[in-house]
């Protein structure tokens, strides 16, 4: 039993860390957050305006906007969904990602702030 003792702790540590590390085919959560958060933008986007607009469709809007983003990533729409549904179906690893958006774009506008503080001064 006792020669077991650390091939159980090799075990044991290598299944404890690493836990942001995805499957192959799985988009790494870096690259899945940029998408993400520009995916979802688009939709509120052919959302907002599509409906402002009777001469455009919502619907062909977002599609549309979805091609765009995804060649700009470089990634396919199979490849985005596989992820989606990999990250919907792992919440912590969906919630982190989300959290990391959002504290990104917190930090970002706090830094353009200061910027139109001193604007609104001039």
């Amino acid at each position: 039993m006792i020669r077991f003792a650390p091939l159980l702790m090799l075990v044991l540590l290598s299944s404890c860390g690493r836990k942001e590390d995805v499957p192959e085919g799985i988009l790494k959560p870096a690259k899945m957050q940029d998408l993400f958060w520009d995916f979802t933008r688009a939709e509120v986007y052919s959302s907002y305006f599509a409906k402002r607009d009777s001469l455009r469709s919502e619907a062909i809007e977002n599609l549309q906007l979805q091609e765009k983003i995804f060649k700009l990533h470089h990634v396919t729409k199979d490849e985005f969904y596989k992820s989606y549904i990999y990250y919907s179906n792992h919440k912590d690893l969906m919630t982190k990602m989300i959290d990391s958006i959002l504290a990104r774009k917190k930090r970002e506008k706090e830094k353009k702030q200061p910027l139109q503080k001193e604007i609104k001064k001039i």
